[in-house]
């Protein structure tokens, strides 16, 4: 549909230049469009080449120029509006799939529809459109269902150039299923160059810390910028968040998803192997397999033509380089439903998550002759809990039993039994009840401080029973990989018949303190040998210290265009310097990212960083900082605040 503007001209236009329509030409398909005024349909037809015009006085006819063509690309106007695309940061119009867009053409006179004919011609290339009646770009994006989301600058751009990076045909680019296959493997750079280094090592010297990321755009304005060069670092949190951002940007929905106790096997099974020697003491040079702390991935919605009915909706993508799939590391989209439901045989990579989620921890004594025994098997450990962030609030929504039924029901038997028949092995073995439990609570600790750690042991028979129990306590990465030991004890434990009993051991901050890694976990294992059954217990738990907090605090009037003033506060709390301290802060829509290093902070001094910003849209929104240096990881400090119109 187009409106028509037209004015008087003075001055004919000449015959020939105006006679026929203009046109450009790009690759790709084109398709050409009827527009008239009045919402009346005009003809678009073939115009024959002009042949040398007899000498005389020239015709009569009154010939049609074009003076402007408007494709109504402001945020305030229609098109964008009705669109809902005025939150994009762009110079360009974007609009979405399967919905009308109005151009507003200028004539040099009054059109006439009976008389006059003119041709929009579209062509397609890259997710862009153009039209042969004017220079601006236009973009298509998918029609999601959340359409309250800001872009900035040239974030846009940088998604489509994702996708030419990774030569990607524009005749797949239709289909979300492929597109979000290629992304998940052009999100990480492993095997073609992609977007972001993943780093495990706890070494950042060449880029940024995984921490110490704000925020997506720098991240992909950086790639784009650099033609392709992939931006340093990222673990499963910052592939998580710009997949994010790149499926939303173009109109996918799409959310983030973390599961707590992530198993990652690498043995193909659904078993999460833990070696003990004959007493029951860890046994780490033989234990492979690790369980992360959380892992994050993102689900993405749409309709899966390929599978039964009943498999679409949310689907698993994950851009975390852990296993190639088709011979590159990515994973999914694989379909939550069929997760579920232990159909694991569809497509993409549904086994992998599937194990994510539902695997076992098995625990093995290994005997003199090298043999392995099973002495325990704990199926609740892994895939504990399933979150994503609530709608329209900062509070987490459970999905968990979007992924799994509830642990022991029939249910679940008969879904693990449905995987087992596409190759999936689990544990089967019978065990007998110990008659003595030991369990280890959770802790909220503060970074540098003693603690203890509580090992709380029930007696469930009536005779006594001893237990020569090994505790360590380990530093740990988020992946579950061991960094340093720094707890060891081998207490001796004496429990009356139904006695319950607290053993305690002290962590003392001096033992740990310059040991720790990135996001400060220490992982507990409690294992022991009844003395009088021969039977194992076992207790797993992870204590996370906390770090100091940031201060943010935002002065001046909150509305559009009006200079606001944002501070950063931080004191040392530690006994010892921050060195080389890098501190960053973004708040998307409303100011764009900063950057300011402090080569010392020295103990117990405090520092303030303040800038100034002028909001660019209404609505409520955060403003995010973070500090990072070697000492100190995953420091934040956030605040809310409404930007008035």
């Amino acid at each position: 549909m187009a409106d028509q503007e037209a004015r008087e001209n003075p001055t004919p236009a000449a015959p020939p230049a105006a006679a026929r329509p203009k046109r450009v030409s790009h690759r790709g398909r084109t398709a050409g469009a009827k527009v008239s005024s009045n919402q009346q349909e005009g003809k678009v037809e073939e115009f024959e080449p002009f042949m040398l015009l007899p000498r005389g006085p020239p015709p009569l006819k009154e010939f049609l120029d074009i003076w402007d063509v408007d494709v109504l690309k402001q945020p305030q106007e229609i098109n964008k509006q009705g669109h809902h695309t005025h939150l994009y940061s762009s110079d360009f119009l974007i609009v979405r799939r399967t919905l009308e867009f109005q151009i507003k053409i200028t004539f040099d006179r009054p059109y006439k529809p009976a008389e006059d004919k003119f041709a929009v011609e579209f062509v397609i290339g890259a997710f862009y459109w153009k039209m042969s009646l004017q220079t601006d770009n236009t973009n298509i994006v998918s029609n999601p269902s959340c359409t309250e989301e800001t872009f900035e600058f040239g974030v846009l751009d940088a998604c489509l150039f994702i996708m030419d990076k990774a030569d990607m045909p524009l005749s797949n680019r239709g289909d979300v299923i492929k597109v979000t296959r290629v992304a998940s493997a052009m999100l990480n750079s492993r095997d073609d160059d992609g977007v972001l280094v993943g780093n495990w090592s706890g070494d950042y010297t060449y880029g940024v810390p995984p921490t110490s990321w704000t925020g997506s755009v720098e991240i992909l304005l950086d790639y784009a910028g650099s033609r392709g060069t992939p931006v340093c670092y990222a673990q499963c949190w910052v592939y998580a968040a710009v997949f994010n951002t790149f499926l939303r940007c173009l109109g996918i929905p799409g959310r983030v998803v973390t599961n707590f106790f992530s198993a990652h096997d690498n043995d193909g099974n659904l078993k999460m192997d833990i070696i003990l020697d004959e007493n029951g003491k860890l046994d780490r040079n033989r234990t492979k397999d690790s369980i992360w702390n959380y892992h994050c991935w993102n689900e993405c919605f749409m309709a899966r033509s390929d599978l039964p009915s009943g498999f679409g909706g949310w689907q698993v993508v994950d851009a975390t380089p852990q296993e190639t799939s088709d011979g590159m590391f990515r994973c999914g989209p694989a379909s939550v439903a069929a997760v579920k439901h232990g159909q694991i045989c569809y497509p993409f990579d549904a086994p992998f998550v599937f194990a994510e989620v539902n695997s076992d921890v098995i625990f093995y004594r290994r005997q003199k002759d090298g043999t392995l025994e099973v002495v325990k098997v704990n199926p609740t450990h892994v895939g504990r809990m399933v979150l994503t962030k609530a709608v329209l609030h900062d509070g987490r929504r459970d999905i968990t039993d979007q992924y799994k039924f509830p642990e022991g029901s029939p249910e679940e038997r008969r879904v693990l039994e449905k995987a087992e028949e596409f190759g999936c092995q689990r544990e089967k073995a019978s065990l007998p009840q110990s008659d003595v439990e030991v369990e280890i609570p959770t802790l909220d600790v503060r970074v540098g401080d003693n603690f203890d750690v509580t090992l709380q042991f029930k007696n469930h028979s009536d005779q006594r029973r001893t237990a020569d129990v090994y505790v360590t306590g380990t530093v740990v990465y988020y992946t579950g990989v061991p960094s340093a030991e720094v707890v060891f004890k081998t207490p001796k434990v004496k429990l009356d018949p139904l006695q319950s009993k607290d053993e305690k051991v002290l962590v003392r901050g001096e033992d740990y303190m310059h040991k720790l890694v990135e996001q400060a976990n220490i992982h507990f294992i409690a294992t022991g040998k009844i003395k009088e059954t021969g039977q194992i217990i076992t207790a797993m738990k992870v204590i996370t210290i906390h770090n100091p907090k940031l201060i943010v605090k935002v002065t001046g009037s909150p509305r559009v265009s009006e200079e606001m003033y944002v501070s950063v506060e931080f004191t040392n709390p530690f006994k010892f310097n921050l060195e080389n301290v890098d501190l960053r802060m973004e708040g998307p829509g409303i100011m764009p990212f900063k950057r300011k290093q402090y080569s010392l902070i020295a103990p117990g001094t405090s520092i303030t960083w303040t800038e100034t910003f002028s909001p660019r849209r209404a609505g409520s929104t955060k403003l995010i900082a973070s500090l990072d240096c070697a000492a100190l990881r995953q420091v934040y400090g956030e605040t809310e605040l409404t930007i008035q119109q």
